[in-house]
């Protein structure tokens, strides 16, 4: 009897822990920076902005490096952190 409570224990929370995960940057809109800094940290690094978006409760910028590939960022809302950076690099294979 004590293990199945434990296990149903275990499951009931495991799901709660799951959803919390869906959020890379969990923060009150309140202390977000304006779309206007995101697009300043956009031109201090020599990106093109094709797009800003909110993604994942992060910002999300779309658009092209200084060389031309195209990338997308995901910036940290209050503390405008980049957290990370994908180059879509299309394979012509």
């Amino acid at each position: 009897m004590k293990k199945t409570l434990t296990i149903l224990a275990f499951l009931s929370v495991l799901p709660a822990g799951v959803a919390l995960a869906d959020d890379d940057c969990f923060v009150p809109m309140v202390d977000w920076q304006p779309r206007e800094a995101v697009a300043q940290l956009a031109v201090e690094n020599g990106w093109t902005v094709r797009r800003i978006k909110i993604d994942d409760g992060c910002y999300e910028i779309n658009g092209r490096d200084a060389d031309g590939r195209q990338i997308e960022v995901t910036v940290h809302p209050s503390t405008l952190q980049i957290i990370e950076i994908e180059y879509e690099d299309k394979d012509d294979d």
